[in-house]
């Protein structure tokens, strides 16, 4: 197989054996992988893969057909379309992922869009609906609402009935996140005068929240997934206290195999028929191939992007 190997800070094309799967794994004939963050953290040495993933292959996320299974694995077959998050491996030809964690890809979603929407989608759908239990007609503030879980996340808020609130560094993808399903759009300097809101969805970080935690209603919900601009920042408790609100944070990479497996199965179950029904879609801002990793990567850094960035294989 190809993949993507780390070394000293840098990428570079390997090739390597196929690996086996265990017997409750599945191998992943990849078509697509989408990047994100954690990618050029891991990169630069900050985010390590989980024990008993690759350590030096990166990529969270994983689209394609299943190569191979294990001796007790009978819920997929050979050639069945498949997505997964992993925890790491995914930038490669080929991934062993644990059967309970795949997810099934729509026969109407082309292999790119798939490759973007394990990771995005499932931090999304964990964060809003496992975790901060969003309702019809609450009022989810989305910071970050231009990358590949910001657009996820205001499409899950409007399919579950809620408002959804996007947040950008500017105003140029503001049209393209109406049609996505936002409600209200502005950009972080104006997160100060807006109506109140039920659940903030912090994927920005210091930069968003300061201000943002001034506008929770009673009861609201803070979920803490993303921390770019900065991982410190001032909470006022007694503002808190008096709103009786919650500050909780999430993150996928090192969860369990069990809990991965428990998540896995809610998406198959809630999100795969909205995603075949059209109702969620993956935007794609830029497909590389692999070969074209570091480009890619560069890519990513750059802010004003709409969507995705994802590495793709040939058939």
């Amino acid at each position: 197989m190809r993949a993507v190997k780390i070394s000293n800070n840098e990428l570079e094309i390997v090739s390597q054996e196929i690996p086996q799967p265990g017997p409750d794994d599945v191998v992943i004939e990849v078509r697509a992988a989408g990047l994100n963050a954690a990618d050029l953290l891991q990169r630069r040495g900050f985010y390590p893969a989980p024990p008993g993933w690759p350590s030096d292959i990166p990529g969270l996320e994983c689209a394609g057909v299943v190569h191979a299974v294990g001796i007790n694995v009978t819920s997929v077959s050979v050639g069945d379309r498949v997505a997964a998050i992993v925890g790491g491996g995914g930038q490669a030809t080929h991934c062993v992922v644990p059967a309970e964690h795949l997810i099934a890809v729509p026969s109407s979603i082309t292999d790119t869009e798939a490759g973007g929407f394990a990771e995005a989608f499932t931090t999304a759908f964990d964060a809003l609906v496992l975790n901060a239990q969003i309702a019809s007609n609450e009022r989810v503030l989305i910071s970050g609402a231009a990358g590949g879980v910001g657009i996820a996340a205001i499409q899950i808020v409007r399919a579950f009935g809620a408002i959804a609130v996007a947040v950008t560094r500017d105003d140029r993808h503001h049209d393209a996140l109406r049609d996505l399903g936002a409600s209200e759009c502005l950009t972080i300097d104006q997160v100060g005068t807006i109506d109140d809101v039920d659940v903030i969805l912090e994927l920005v970080g210091a930069a968003h929240l300061a201000v943002a935690q001034t506008k929770l209603r009673p009861f609201g919900r803070v979920v803490v997934i993303g921390v770019g601009s900065g991982g410190r920042v001032e909470v006022d408790l007694l503002g808190l206290m008096s709103r009786r609100a919650s500050v909780t944070g999430s993150t996928l990479r090192a969860r369990s195999r069990e809990e991965k497996a428990s998540i896995a199965r809610e998406v198959n179950e809630q999100l795969v028929p909205l995603w075949a029904s059209g109702a969620l879609r993956v935007v794609v801002s830029e497909a590389l191939p692999l070969e074209q990793a570091s480009a890619a990567y560069d890519l990513f850094a750059q802010p004003g992007k709409l969507g995705k960035i994802v590495l793709v294989n040939e058939a």
